[in-house]
């Protein structure tokens, strides 16, 4: 097959390879940290992105090294769009002193002071007014910085959305809201919980422009969240996007979904997976080829085994000084 020059979105097709690894990854990574979670080898509460790697990777894609981003407890996709090595990760998922928060924080509170990864942050919400005083810290300082916030569609119901996102337009702050509606908060269906059918008559409220994008489009996203980064950092203030995607697992690991149908879940994964739609979209225009989808996907996973084998270690050396002082 010949390989085009064409352009998607105004990236080239380096850029755009490099955008279907990051998805491989996030999507490998997440799938490796579920089999590491039934082992037994981390605990606590564990959301996995799985189905949403559109999202991260459109919106992340848009953004400069200087730029915040602050996210919700279903993070470990930004924090891997952010540079974090993804053994430094699972480091974190593992409880050791390696891990971006020194093994303390786990799975909810990913945080990287060189990365602009301010969490991670595990209650809901609680990430929304943080970024607003992020953003008006980049603002007082007359930087050209914006801030990412991240947001689940339980977290619009709660008074730090409202109160954010009035103060930030008050203020014009240099912010983006980015809404991952994954469509079931934590196990009702938005509808149930929404007295508007979006998000759209919520940014009209507070005075700031309102989009919403498909997130299963990884080019969708990147072409909903460029301008609202762009008018960020221009001085237009802020922005509220909903980005409506489709979570393939249950709320967090120990969440069995009984509240969607099994018929349901498997329609959205076998014609709505945002890595096969990348895939096609890129082989339709002649950008890549299947060897290198695979190729890029072999990469994603090479060095697990060395750095579980790590992992397993210290979780067992820890349990047996556990033992013995006990």
């Amino acid at each position: 097959m010949a390989i085009s020059n064409a352009t998607l979105a105004g990236l080239n097709r380096t850029r755009l390879l490099e955008m279907h690894y990051k998805m491989a990854l996030l999507r490998r990574f997440e799938e490796k940290s579920a089999e590491e979670y039934t082992r037994g080898k981390i605990g606590g509460f564990m959301h996995l992105y799985i189905g949403q790697e559109a999202v991260g990777v459109g919106s992340i894609s848009t953004l400069r090294p200087e730029d915040k981003v602050l996210s919700s407890y279903r993070e470990h996709g930004q924090a891997l769009m952010r540079g974090m090595e993804p053994g430094v990760v699972m480091a974190e998922l593992f409880g050791k002193v390696t891990g971006c928060s020194k093994g303390k924080g786990g799975s909810m509170h990913m945080w990287s002071n060189e990365l602009g990864l301010y969490g991670g942050n595990a209650i809901v919400a609680a990430q929304m007014p943080i970024a607003a005083g992020v953003a008006l810290a980049e603002q007082y300082q007359e930087s050209d910085a914006i801030v990412a916030c991240f947001f689940g569609d339980g977290a619009v119901d709660e008074g730090a959305f409202h109160e954010s996102l009035n103060l930030a337009a008050i203020w014009k702050l240099p912010i983006v809201y980015i809404c991952e509606n994954n469509q079931y908060s934590m196990g009702m269906a938005v509808e149930k919980a929404w007295a508007v059918d979006s998000l759209m008559p919520r940014a009209a409220a507070y005075n700031m422009p309102g989009q919403q994008a498909d997130g299963m489009d990884v080019i969708a996203v990147y072409e909903a969240v460029k301008p609202a980064v762009e008018r960020a950092r221009s001085g237009g203030g802020p922005s509220l996007l909903e980005i409506k995607t489709y979570r393939f697992r249950g709320h967090s690991m120990t969440d069995p979904a009984y509240y969607r149908t099994r018929e349901e879940e498997q329609k959205w994964r076998s014609s709505r997976d945002p890595i096969g739609i990348f895939e096609k979209k890129l082989l339709e225009h002649g950008i890549a080829t299947q060897a290198e989808f695979d190729e890029n996907d072999a990469k994603a996973t090479q060095g697990w085994p060395r750095r579980l084998r790590s992992s397993r270690r210290i979780a067992r050396s820890r349990s047996r000084t556990s033992s013995i002082r006990m």
